[in-house]
């Protein structure tokens, strides 16, 4: 039987060190918090909970976030907690350039001195939008106090023209049949403005949808929280209930340490391969598992790839349904009862429960939305790590999302430097494009993106567009949406701006993949490669100041999470309690 650490009592709270003793300087953090209209009778012997809030004007996923943290704020003081709001940088996947990925470590670091710093005894963490789940587990998790995530939710599937649209998945598909002459500039707005109706993250199986369900998964999340529409009122519930809730974590001080076990980051992996996950979930998760001091690496989701299908039928991996659909279905909970043979079904949560507890009951209602695992609309998990002389460290691919011809092929590469020429390229209707092509796109990675953008779905050449194609093998160091399908390999370790194999390719050579062999290469032989390293030269750095300049000289590759090497937990001694003199 697991210790249980005995319930805390009000001099045991963090807080108490800012408000319990009869010096001056809490006499200054009592006087300053009367100064805001508090009563001593609001903070003694009560837990602070900051709500670590995202919330921003230029971020839709999270426009109503500013209110629900109202609601957080209803749940903390029912259960006899007090409130704090701390804002926190908002990372709207939407705006936030060159990419969200730059400050994905940000918003970790901004959390966990955030909590550090105040007088706080736990936390609930408001997020969603794809790198702002990631960033408040992370901070949460070198901190260490309890902790609870809420997730924005989806948004409303969006309509155009009596068809239901699905965020990013139909941008490119509308984008490619504007470009291939399918359809009218006059349709192309309507889909402009169709395809997103209401507050909320994307509402197909992104990155967004992803990252909270592997938040719930992890057990960081109440249950069956992570695909809650926006809109709807039962998220105003969840809101409510997870404040209460994180007054009792405190007492019985629940930390991330004690529920983000191995075996709990386990089940996420499970849990995302059954979703039909996006490629972005192995490089946020394995930084998470990090973190948290358990070594999860790409060779944990090649293993999980191998046994758990994908059964969440949701786009893109899916057909037709959205993550309003997957909700109605029975959510994560009845995702989670249909492969509990992959679980670890003992691991605590943020319940104060186990995994088996809280999916106890769950009933799948639609049964072509949530597959059992004998009927799967893919027969291995929804990704799928490569190796070879062009990605010596990994690379990833979406078979669940990509043309099946693809998952067996070889063809001469057209290699760019840089996201403009290639772009050029593509739009260049007399360039030699052939359906057997590689389009590959390098300097895209960590350091070389910088940042590592979401370039990786490459447009399709319109070319081949206008041939009637819709696929064709893509590889790139940089990641893509999770609302985003294709043949498109990513992720390439070690990236070309270091000087990885991917800096030695050229056009013309020939890159071969074999999915179920997990492999991939390119044709050259060991000689002509070390001639063509002799030749290469490093290319300038990006950034000569500034947060860029720490991000280039600090980032980890993908296969290592892209955190700040600084950041793990294994670097240097923990970080004490903040000195009250």
């Amino acid at each position: 039987m697991t210790h249980q650490p005995r319930r805390k009592q009000p001099a045991d709270l963090r807080s108490a060190r800012w408000f319990g003793p009869a010096d001056l300087r809490s006499f200054g953090h009592r006087s300053r918090a009367m100064q805001m209209g508090y009563s001593p009778e609001e903070w003694q012997g009560k837990p602070i909970i900051a709500i670590v809030n995202t919330w921003s004007d230029i971020n839709p996923c999270h426009t109503h976030l500013r209110q629900r943290a109202e609601d957080v704020k209803r749940g903390i003081l029912m259960a006899g907690g007090l409130p704090i709001e701390l804002p926190a940088i908002s990372v709207s996947e939407s705006f936030v350039k060159p990419t969200t990925m730059m400050y994905r470590n940000m918003l970790a670091m901004e959390t966990e001195e955030l909590l550090r710093s105040h007088p706080v005894d736990g936390a609930v963490l408001m997020g969603g939008c794809d790198k702002t789940t990631p960033g408040l587990l992370l901070g949460a998790t070198s901190m260490d106090i309890p902790a609870i995530f809420v997730p924005a939710g989806p948004m409303l599937r969006g309509n155009w023209g009596g068809k239901t649209l699905g965020s990013g998945s139909d941008s490119w598909k509308y984008w490619d049949e504007l470009r291939a002459g399918k359809i009218t500039q006059q349709d192309w707005l309507g889909v402009e403005a169709g395809i997103a109706r209401s507050h909320g993250t994307c509402m197909t199986m992104g990155t967004a949808s992803t990252m909270t369900a592997i938040a719930e998964a992890v057990g960081m999340v109440l249950p069956g929280g992570s695909s809650i529409p926006a809109a709807d009122a039962n998220h105003i519930r969840l809101c409510s209930e997870s404040g209460r809730r994180i007054v009792e974590m405190v007492w019985e001080d629940l930390t991330p340490q004690r529920i983000q076990t191995r075996e709990a980051f386990e089940n996420a992996i499970a849990v995302a391969m059954a979703m039909g996950c996006s490629t972005n979930a192995i490089i946020h998760l394995i930084a998470m598992a990090r973190r948290a001091g358990q070594e999860i690496g790409l060779e944990d989701f090649e293993r999980f790839s191998r046994k758990v299908p994908v059964i969440g039928n949701v786009r893109p991996s899916g057909d037709k349904y959205l993550m309003e659909d997957f909700f109605y279905a029975g959510g994560i909970r009845a995702l989670m009862g249909n492969i509990t043979q992959h679980l670890h079904l003992d691991c605590i949560t943020c319940t104060g429960r186990t995994l088996a507890e809280n999916i106890e009951g769950a009933r799948v209602w639609n049964d072509d939305v949530i597959r059992s695992v004998d009927n799967p609309i893919y027969g291995e998990g929804s990704l799928a790590v490569l190796k070879g002389n062009l990605a010596p460290d990994g690379c990833v691919i979406k078979p669940a999302a990509m043309d099946q011809k693809f998952l067996k092929h070889a063809g001469p590469a057209f290699v760019f430097d840089d996201y403009p020429s290639m772009k050029k390229a593509v739009e260049d209707e007399s360039y030699p494009f052939t359906p057997d092509s590689v389009l590959v796109l390098r300097n895209a990675g960590p350091q070389g993106g910088p940042g590592m953008p979401e370039w990786g779905m490459l447009p399709m050449p319109k070319k081949l567009l206008k041939m009637g194609l819709r696929d064709m093998l893509r590889l790139s160091d940089a990641r893509m949406s999770g609302t985003s399908y294709g043949a498109c390999v990513l992720h390439v370790a070690p990236e070309s701006y270091v000087g990885g194999p991917l800096a030695l390719l050229r056009t013309g050579d020939i890159v071969s993949i074999d999915v179920d062999a997990r492999s991939i290469r390119m044709e050259v032989s060991d000689e002509e490669l070390a001639r063509r390293r002799a030749e290469w030269t490093p290319p300038p750095a990006r950034f000569e100041r500034g947060y860029g300049w720490m991000f280039t000289r600090h980032i980890q590759q993908a296969n290592e999470g892209c955190d700040f090497d600084f950041l793990r937990t294994d670097f240097g001694a923990p970080v004490s309690e903040p000195v009250i003199y």
